[in-house]
């Protein structure tokens, strides 16, 4: 396996004076902001109760080829869904368009800016889950979550030309989840290696740790 310099010398890591985001790493056409790796996170659930589910004016992200999964699998995790959900998927289908364009998942109609997805499910003690990922974890369904979900607070623009940015989204009520992560010195990167490597593939990941490495080591 290559060592760190090869690593880095395999990547462009661009430092642009006036840029507000500090370092850009570049790995093939993915632009990392710096935050990636410099942010603390790690979610915690016991005090969210997995509101990101719940608040937003639109739906999560989802990828064109994930589509597909979401309709094959619906007859498997649909009964987990609240049956509101189910009307919305049955009226607008498995995603919806917001305002940007952008496919999303559909939500159930609320007050501004608390409009559930469509997929979401509620245990007995009020706890918001996904109804995919749950049948996901008791091996009912190969698909797991729309990735966008999953790489959270990442999120993923597409630039002009193909290529990829990934940044850091800062949202108020994900504040606990950053001041775990501070406290447990678990970085965004580290906390996301799962859906990262899943999403853009373990030569990926494995560079960006190495880049992690030298812009860690020049900040102490």
């Amino acid at each position: 396996m290559p060592g760190l310099a090869e690593r880095i010398s395999s990547l462009r890591v661009n430092k642009v004076a006036e840029n507000p985001f500090g370092t850009i790493i570049q790995i093939g056409d993915i632009l990392v902001s710096e935050d990636v790796i410099t942010e603390y996170f790690a979610c915690d659930y016991e005090k969210c109760k997995g509101c990101c589910c719940v608040y937003g004016d639109s739906g999560a992200p989802v990828d064109e080829s994930e589509i597909e999964a979401l309709e094959r699998n619906y007859p498997v995790y649909s009964p987990l869904m609240q049956q509101k959900g189910r009307d919305i998927v049955a009226q607008k289908g498995f995603f919806d368009i917001d305002i940007e364009g952008d496919i999303v998942t559909p939500v159930v109609p609320g007050t501004p800016g608390k409009e559930e997805c469509v997929y979401t499910h509620f245990d007995e003690d009020g706890n918001c889950l996904c109804s995919i990922e749950k049948c996901f974890f008791a091996g009912k369904c190969n698909f797991r979550k729309p990735v966008s979900c999953w790489l959270y607070p990442i999120r993923v623009t597409k630039l002009t030309g193909g290529g990829l940015a990934l940044n850091v989204h800062r949202w108020h009520i994900c504040k606990d989840a950053f001041e775990k992560g501070g406290r447990e010195k678990v970085r965004v990167y580290q906390f996301l290696e799962g859906p990262l490597k899943e999403a853009f593939g373990e030569d990926f990941y494995d560079a960006l740790c190495a880049a992690a490495q030298h812009i860690l080591r020049t900040k102490q």
